[in-house]
């Protein structure tokens, strides 16, 4: 069974970008346009692995990631910060706020797809 990745991102050309690069690999693809969506979806559809971008137009990736890794359901789950923040100090906010791994924006797919199989065994 293919597992499945929740992104939370609010910019749909960022979405369609990694949705077709992991649907390519096989994945099942999931999207949230914001961090209170991204949270009902990932309650309710329990994905193997959530995508998240910091800068969300409601509540910012920081808090999603702590509402996550606070829900004994969810904190299971990696999280792979997906941003454009790169300044001094971002990546350890994001560590330090729940998420696994920090990648910065532009995303290179062949490392994307190298975080995910990290964590997700690829599927057949």
């Amino acid at each position: 069974m293919a597992s499945t990745i929740l992104y939370i991102e609010d910019n749909p050309d960022n979405m369609l970008l990694i949705q077709r690069a992991l649907e390519a690999r096989g994945y099942n693809f999931i999207w949230a346009p914001n961090g209170l969506k991204g949270l009902a979806e990932a309650d309710a559809k329990k994905p193997d692995l959530i995508l998240l971008d910091i800068n969300l137009p409601d509540i910012d990736g920081y808090e999603v990631a702590r509402r996550i890794r606070a829900n004994d359901k969810l904190r299971h789950i990696p999280i792979i910060a997906i941003t454009a923040n790169a300044l001094r100090g971002d990546a350890e906010k994001a560590l330090n706020a729940g998420c696994d791994v920090y990648m910065s924006k532009p995303i290179n797919i062949r490392e994307l797809w190298a975080k995910v199989n990290s964590f997700l065994s690829a599927p057949a």
